[in-house]
């Protein structure tokens, strides 16, 4: 089959040859043969019943018609992928449209700047802060940005910098495509909106929002002293049942985030969003459960968690904590009921070991003694804080002690759950 040079006029879209359909495999056959095939795409039908073969738009000024098969050029605008593109990992598709834009210019040490994984936000890529650093990238401007998003079936890019050390954990975040940086994200039936350029959202913390979901919190009111996008206030009120959150957040940015969620999951009637320092919540007696939700330490909120639970009936804190731990050895986790019982403590409000019994024998099992002495420790100072507040004695009894995640080498963010009752006179 040869082919005629026609000049023609460059298409938007995917560039393609259309044709009548007894045609097509004739076609297809002849521009792989030639190398003009782009096998990212598969055939597709287009208006007037036609067939239309997708080209490599690099190889367009190459393009000559074939004399024997009658075809037209022109742009998809949605094409299909191909059979074999859609075996293709995600990043093998990033790597080789890279390597596509770059030509001649591929490297192995630019094929190692390619990240092999990232976050997705709905149609937004976050990527890692090390990725595509080398300078040769920079030279490619804005085409390296939608070739990336093209890859990867986005329609925004970003990259993470380091977390800035201004007390909100706020990111430095680059949007090199797109307009604006608000994104959705759905965990366990939950919607979360917030822009990434602003806010952080935590996926490692996915175990602990889960478990939160899963409390018996069905007619409680529960203070959320470091809310933030709504990781753990959402979870109380969608799932937990809990009747009325206090959210407080001095990120005006994340406020604005968590207004926004709490408005797309139909629960804004039930939260009152607290915007400023939680140090100063003006707050007290309304709580069955306070979350201080904030690592590496929550303690400068612990006097404000003693202030809001009920003073009448108390309730339970979740305490989150950053807790160095040394290396594991065979003797290191220690069986909790090895530690003393529930019966050993005083009336006088002596802190509980937690009890045995239920789903939290297995706990101690894998309780390291620097976990146990954490919580322990955690038990008394609060139970001291309650007793100076009130001025009468009150018990404190840990419940249960969760693993978040690891933090860093040797340290894990754990969560203690501590009941806090006042010990009621005899």
């Amino acid at each position: 089959m040869e082919g005629a040079e026609v000049p023609m006029a460059v298409p938007t879209g995917v560039p393609a040859l259309a044709t009548e359909p007894r045609f097509a495999q004739r076609l297809r056959q002849w521009l792989e043969r030639e190398r003009l095939l782009d096998g990212r795409y598969g055939l597709q039908r287009v208006p007037g019943g036609r067939v239309a073969v997708p080209l490599l738009p690099e190889k367009l000024s190459q393009l000559s018609l074939p004399r024997e098969v009658p075809c037209e050029l022109l742009g998809i605008q949605d094409p299909v992928p191909s059979r074999a593109a859609r075996r293709r990992s995600p990043a093998q598709r990033l790597r080789e449209e890279l390597r596509r834009l770059l030509g001649p210019g591929w490297s192995g040490e630019l094929e190692r700047d390619v990240p092999h994984a990232w976050q997705r936000h709905g149609d937004l890529v976050l990527l890692s802060e090390d990725s595509f650093r080398a300078e040769p990238w920079e030279r490619l401007g804005p085409a390296l940005w939608e070739t990336v998003a093209k890859a990867l079936g986005a329609r925004r890019v970003a990259r993470r910098g380091r977390v800035m050390p201004d007390g909100m954990r706020s990111p430095r975040v680059t949007l090199l495509l797109g307009q604006h940086g608000w994104v959705e994200h759905v965990d366990n039936g939950i919607r979360y909106t917030f822009d990434v350029t602003k806010c952080m959202f935590s996926p490692g913390n996915i175990t602990e929002k889960l478990r939160v979901a899963s409390l018996p919190c069905s007619g409680e009111v529960v203070v959320d002293l470091y809310a933030g996008i709504g990781y753990f206030t959402l979870p109380f009120l969608v799932h937990a049942g809990a009747a009325f959150v206090h959210a407080c957040e001095w990120n005006s940015h994340a406020v604005e985030a968590l207004h926004r969620s709490l408005v797309l999951n139909g629960v804004r009637d039930r939260c009152h969003i607290h915007s400023g320092d939680s140090r100063q919540l003006q707050l007290r007696d309304v709580a069955d459960r306070v979350n201080l939700g904030l690592i590496p330490s929550s303690e400068e909120g612990w006097p404000v968690a003693c202030r809001v639970l009920k003073k009448d009936t108390g309730g339970v804190l979740h305490i989150h904590h950053n807790v160095e731990t040394r290396p594991a050895t065979p003797q290191s986790a220690v069986l909790l009921a090895e530690r003393g019982s529930p019966e050993a403590a005083s009336p006088g409000g002596e802190a509980q070991r937690p009890p045995q019994h239920g789903g939290e024998e297995t706990l101690g099992a894998r309780l390291r003694p620097e976990w146990q002495s954490w919580a322990e420790g955690t038990a008394t100072r609060i139970q001291g804080l309650l007793a100076e507040l009130h001025g009468g004695p009150w018990r404190s009894s840990v419940l249960h002690v969760e693993p978040v995640k690891s933090y860093a080498p040797h340290v894990h963010h754990l969560v203690l759950d501590l009941e806090c009752r006042p010990v009621l006179p005899v």
